[in-house]
């Protein structure tokens, strides 16, 4: 059982959900990326998704957009990801990461040799924005030989058939789009979010977590009711842009530390127990 599963049961356990927080590796400096990862887990990160720069991220929107190149203008690529992660591992071994990014680099570096490379380097699970479940049994297949988590996208979109698909490849969770667009767009309807969450719960048997539009801690709390996961992206890459030297840490870590509150306080609420840091 790989670490993405158990930090699911445990959370389960504790009739809580996950908290996943999204970071572009190398933005805004290379140097920041391990200690901002720390700032996260401190907060009540439970799985942290590590986002790989790509010159056409064509599912992000402009703020993310705007992550990746200021980390490619740093020179930051796949193996200087890999290497991060690595260096995060030193210091914590139990948080899973997730790689988020774009088939162009890891068909660069061949597939068998990027699942061989995250593996060392201490990654726990891929999402492959642009490969579509019919053209990824080769990822998923040489990822989970080495223990590693294949994780798909489904959106509002998605057919029945495409779910199923989905269901028979993932493992980790799947990660739901709760909205039409990009990364930061709209504003997100939890009621549609609820409707649809059930459908694929039906036809798959991993968790679900649910991204973009999760800008606070009354959204996280809302979908977390309904949700086996929240992912935070955008909101948290806005904070790091717009923090003065130095302070990106402690932005990031004062912003998804009141998410975890926020979701938490709804658990325990529920009757789940309380989170201690």
């Amino acid at each position: 059982m790989g670490k993405i599963t158990e930090t699911f049961e445990r959370l389960q356990a504790r009739g809580r959900k996950a908290l996943i927080p999204f970071i572009t590796a190398g933005d805004p400096d290379p140097a920041l990326t391990v200690p901002l990862m720390h700032a996260l887990v401190r907060a009540g990160a439970d799985i942290i998704e590590l986002g790989v720069p790509f010159s056409d991220p064509m599912a992000d929107g402009p703020t993310i957009q705007r992550a990746s190149e200021r980390a490619l203008a740093r020179g930051v690529n796949l193996r200087q990801v890999l290497a991060l992660v690595a260096a995060f591992r030193a210091d914590d071994r139990q948080t899973p990461v997730v790689l988020m990014g774009y088939a162009n680099p890891i068909e660069a570096m061949g597939i068998a040799a990027f699942a061989a490379a995250a593996g060392t380097a201490g990654v726990d699970g891929v999402l492959v924005v642009d490969y579509p479940p019919e053209e990824s049994s080769e990822l998923a297949d040489a990822l989970q030989r080495r223990a590693l988590d294949p994780i798909f996208l489904l959106a509002p979109t998605s057919s029945d058939a495409r779910i199923t698909e989905v269901g028979a490849l993932a493992s980790g969770y799947i990660y739901y789009v709760s909205l039409k667009g990009v990364t930061g767009s709209a504003a997100l309807d939890v009621a549609a979010v609820a409707a649809r969450i059930p459908e694929i719960r039906a036809r798959t048997g991993v968790p679900v977590g649910v991204g973009f539009g999760i800008r606070d801690a009354a959204t996280a709390a809302a979908v977390a009711g309904v949700a086996d996961a929240v992912v935070v992206g955008s909101r948290i890459i806005e904070e790091i842009e717009h923090s003065a030297s130095g302070e990106a840490c402690e932005k990031v870590f004062a912003l998804l530390a009141g998410i975890r509150r926020g979701m938490d306080a709804a658990a325990v609420a529920a009757g789940g127990q309380e989170w201690v840091g």
